[in-house]
């Protein structure tokens, strides 16, 4: 089964300069021909995800985490778009911008660029991120709001009756189920009575490896570590390919590139046993780009798990932490959305679906990682089992984006 990745929110981009140009490798230093935009926005969007992964793990502590960091970027730098004054100014500064730096102008077209460069189909790799606003019956949207999303974002804009919630509710979920084609449903199951407002984001993500698993090598039952005390039985994939990798002495973990077939690549962290908070702790796009100019190529005996994780997040919670309070209060201005006050952002959920398996993303695991170098022996190679929790970041090679950030500490939680 190929690579699925569905989510509702966010973004990251990082680079590096590594001194030279690898094939396969994530390279940052050949942008002269592409658009500068996202480069310029990079630092920004990894500060932002790696504060939205701080907080989820606040939140599910010891559980699996993962979302996808551009599509919440990108509904949130669509409502900044018909917002004023300090619910404007809570956005932007979410998203680690300051106006007084560059004007909202700018900021709006570098996540223009970025939407364009992350939407493109092909047969190996199919990435697509989506926002819909679901404004209630009685509301009119401003033209310049209308002319705005569909310009800038691509949105779609649905009238809907919210007076009858659970035909609402069922026009909403209908709607994200058809846009991931089926593999997220009922992200919306407590919709209020009052709502005015919903904003839906989706993404679609389907790639293929660059080298495929064989099936007949997948091991249907191998032990996986959840905790010290609790043990899992996943199947686990097994392949003797070159990878690009490194062991990280500093932050205690190894770290494997698996490549898809086109434009990103997948980048598994595998702390040692217990060290999982000393990994992720100071994770950055400093680390990320330390990652990226040390990773070397090399043969790999490679054990990871097949498997399928889902996680729902309510986003108004975590947005109200990092400090996007009036959206959701009685002084939310949203004004530049249909001229009427009172308006205030009513729902924010965020649902991911992932499968990791032979032919692609579906995802991987760690319970024990051995590192095995035998100088003594002509061919040396590096064991790798994600057999215990580890980290899984999903990269476009092209703009250094983070499509997908996660934590997987039990691959069997569906």
């Amino acid at each position: 089964m190929p690579l699925f990745f569905y989510m509702f929110p966010l973004v990251l981009g990082l680079h590096c300069a590594p001194p030279n140009r690898s094939e396969g490798k994530l390279t940052t230093c050949d942008s002269s021909q592409q658009n500068a935009t996202p480069y310029k926005m990079s630092s920004i969007n990894a500060n932002f995800a790696f504060n939205l992964y701080w907080r989820f793990t606040v939140e599910t502590t010891d559980w699996n985490i993962f979302f996808f960091p551009v599509s919440i970027f990108s509904a949130l730098a669509m409502l900044s778009l018909e917002t004023c004054h300090c619910t404007q100014t809570q956005i932007i500064n979410s998203l680690e911008f300051k106006l007084t730096d560059r004007p909202m102008t700018e900021i709006q077209q570098g996540f223009r660029h970025l939407i364009c460069l992350l939407n493109f189909p092909k047969k190996e790799l199919e990435l697509q991120v989506g926002n819909t606003f679901f404004i209630g019956k009685q509301l009119k949207p401003l033209h310049s709001f209308l002319d705005d999303v569909k310009s800038l974002y691509e949105t779609e804009v649905f009238s809907t009756d919210f007076s009858n919630v659970s035909a609402a509710q069922k026009e909403i979920n209908s709607h994200v189920e058809k846009q991931t084609k089926e593999k997220v449903v009922g992200l919306i199951e407590d919709l209020k009575p009052n709502t005015m407002m919903a904003l839906e984001n989706y993404t679609y993500f389907k790639a293929q490896w660059a080298n495929l698993f064989d099936p007949s090598k997948t091991e249907k039952g191998s032990s996986f570590s959840v905790d010290k005390t609790t043990i899992v039985q996943v199947p686990m994939m097994h392949q003797m390919e070159q990878y690009y990798h490194l062991v990280d002495t500093e932050l205690n973990c190894a770290v494997l590139q698996i490549d898809y077939s086109k434009s990103a690549l997948a980048l598994f962290v595998l702390p040692r046993e217990g060290q999982m908070e000393w990994v992720e702790g100071p994770m950055s796009s400093e680390t990320l780009k330390k990652w990226n100019c040390l990773l070397q190529k090399g043969w790999i005996d490679l054990f990871a798990p097949k498997f399928s994780i889902s996680a729902t997040y309510d986003l108004g919670a975590i947005f109200l932490k990092i400090g996007i309070r009036d959206a959701f209060a009685d002084n939310a201005n949203f004004l530049e959305l249909t001229g009427d006050s009172g308006l205030q952002l009513s729902n924010a959920a965020h649902k991911a679906v992932l499968h990791i398996g032979e032919k692609g993303t579906e995802t991987v695991i760690v319970p024990e990682v051995r590192f095995l170098y035998q100088p003594e022996i002509t061919l040396l190679h590096l064991i790798i089992k994600f057999d215990r929790s580890f980290l899984l970041l999903i990269l476009k090679k092209s703009t250094r984006s983070i499509l997908f950030l996660g934590k997987v500490v039990d691959p069997t939680e569906v």
